[in-house]
C-alpha cells in the first residue's frame, strides 16, 4: 500500500472543496488533509479543521478577527496563516503532496506558481489561473514536472478520454455546457432576471459567482481558453455544445471521425475523485448513472444572440496577449455589479465587449504584465459601469 496522498485544499469552504472533503473522508487510508484554505468563513474552517485535524489553516480575508481570535476557534497547537502570504505558505507546505485550488477569480494566481515551484502537484478548479496565466503556468509545469490534472468536469473529461493518445490523433474536442436555467427564457426577459434567480441551476449545485457564469455562458467561454492551454489546441479545435442533461461531461473527436465521452452524473465527486485518487481508480461515493432506468440525450448549438459572452471569449481566445485576463477581468467586474443590482443581467456581455474594445492587449513578457492588464480591465470595467 502507497502512503497516504497528503492534501491542501485552497478553498476549502465552497463547493468544490465540500465535494472534495467527501471523498477524503470516504478514502481516508488513501488520503490526508493536512491544510485548508478560504476567504473568510471562518467557523467553517473551523468545523473542517476539528474533523480532520488539520493544523494549518488560511483566512485570505480574515475581516476584523484578531490571529488570537482566529487562533482560539481552530485546535489546539494550529498554524493560523492570513492573507496572500498565508495562501502562499499554505500551497508550499513542505508536508504536501498535491494543492487542489478550488478559489474562485484571480486571488489562487500566485499561490498556484508558488506550489508548483515547491514542486506539488496540481489539481484545477479555478478555471481563472491558466485564463490569465497559461502561456507562463504550463511551461513552469513542464520544467518542474509536475503533475496538472483538471478538476473541472468538463476539462476532466478531456483529460479521461486523451490520456495516452498522441496529440496528433485529436480532431477536435467539444465541450459540453448544460444553458443554464435560461436556454429556452425569451430574450426579451433576460433583462428582468434577478440575481437570486440567475443562481438557481437546474442540474449543478455550485456556488453563486459560477452559477451566475454558467447562466451567461461566460463560465464556458473561460473553460474553452483554459482548454487551448491544458489540452494544447488551437482554438478551431474546440468546439462547445448545448447538452441540457449534464450527463456528457465532454468528448473528443479522433481524425478517424469516432468521438470518444466520458459520462457520469452531473456531481463534481467523480471529477474530483479522479484528480486526488489519479491514476488509481477506487469505488466512487456517490451512485453511478443508471441506464435501466432510461436517458435520454440531446445536444444542440448554442445560440450566439442568447449567449454573446460565449462569443467574446471565443474572440478573446484568438486575439492572444493579455485578451483572455482582460475578458476575465470585465466578467468579474460585471458579475459583482450585477450581484450588486447595478446592472441588469442582459448588460453583462456589454461590459465585457467595452473593456475588450477599450483595454490596451499586448503580448505579456511576464506575470506582472499578466497583473497589470488585469488591473487596467476592472478600472476600465468600473468607469463604464458608473457611467
Amino acid at each position: 500500500m502507497n502512503p497516504k496522498r497528503r492534501i491542501v485544499i485552497l478553498g476549502a469552504t465552497g463547493s468544490i472543496g465540500t465535494n472534495a472533503l467527501r471523498v477524503i473522508r470516504a478514502h481516508s487510508d488513501r488520503l490526508e488533509l493536512v491544510g485548508i484554505a478560504s476567504r473568510s468563513r471562518v467557523e467553517n474552517l473551523a468545523a473542517i479543521a476539528h474533523e480532520f485535524k488539520v493544523r494549518d489553516i488560511a483566512v485570505f480575508d480574515p475581516g476584523t478577527e484578531t490571529p488570537g481570535s482566529l487562533a482560539s476557534r481552530f485546535p489546539a497547537g494550529s498554524r493560523i496563516h492570513t492573507g496572500m502570504d498565508g495562501l502562499i505558505e499554505l500551497a508550499t507546505l513542505s508536508n504536501a503532496d498535491m494543492v487542489l485550488i478550488a478559489v474562485v477569480g484571480t486571488t489562487a494566481l500566485m499561490p498556484c506558481i508558488h506550489a508548483i515551484r515547491c514542486g506539488k502537484s496540481i489539481a484545477l478548479a479555478s478555471k481563472e489561473i491558466l485564463v490569465m496565466a497559461g502561456e507562463f503556468i504550463l511551461p513552469l509545469i513542464r520544467k518542474h514536472e509536475n503533475l496538472l490534472l483538471p478538476t473541472d468536469s468538463e476539462h476532466n473529461a478531456i483529460f479521461q478520454c486523451i490520456r495516452g493518445e498522441p496529440a496528433r490523433n485529436v480532431q477536435k474536442i467539444l465541450l459540453t455546457a448544460s444553458g443554464g436555467p435560461y436556454l429556452h427564457t425569451p430574450l426579451e426577459s433576460l433583462a428582468s432576471i434577478t440575481p437570486e434567480e440567475a443562481i438557481r441551476h437546474p442540474k449543478w449545485n455550485m456556488g453563486p459567482k459560477i452559477s451566475l457564469d454558467s447562466a451567461t455562458m461566460a463560465n464556458k467561454g473561460l473553460e474553452v481558453i483554459e482548454a487551448r492551454w491544458l489540452f494544447d489546441l488551437r482554438p478551431d479545435q474546440i468546439e462547445v455544445v448545448i447538452h441540457p442533461q449534464s450527463i456528457v461531461h465532454s468528448m473528443v473527436q479522433w481524425v478517424d471521425g469516432s468521438i470518444l465521452a466520458q459520462m457520469s452524473p452531473p456531481n463534481m465527486s467523480f471529477a474530483i475523485q479522479n484528480c486526488l485518487l489519479y491514476p488509481d481508480r477506487v469505488t466512487g461515493i456517490d451512485r453511478p448513472l443508471d441506464f435501466s432506468a432510461g436517458i435520454n440525450l440531446e445536444f444542440l448549438p448554442p445560440d450566439p444572440h442568447r449567449f454573446p459572452c460565449l462569443n467574446l471569449a471565443i474572440e478573446a481566445l484568438k486575439a492572444g496577449g493579455t485578451s483572455p485576463a482582460v475578458y476575465n477581468a470585465a466578467n468579474e467586474v460585471a458579475v459583482s455589479a450585477f450581484f450588486d443590482y447595478k446592472i441588469a443581467f442582459d448588460r453583462i456581455p456589454a461590459v465585457i465587449a467595452h473593456t475588450l474594445a477599450s483595454a490596451d492587449r499586448v503580448a505579456p513578457q511576464s506575470i506582472e504584465d499578466i497583473i497589470q492588464s488585469d488591473t487596467d480591465a476592472r478600472r476600465i470595467s468600473q468607469q463604464f459601469i458608473h457611467t
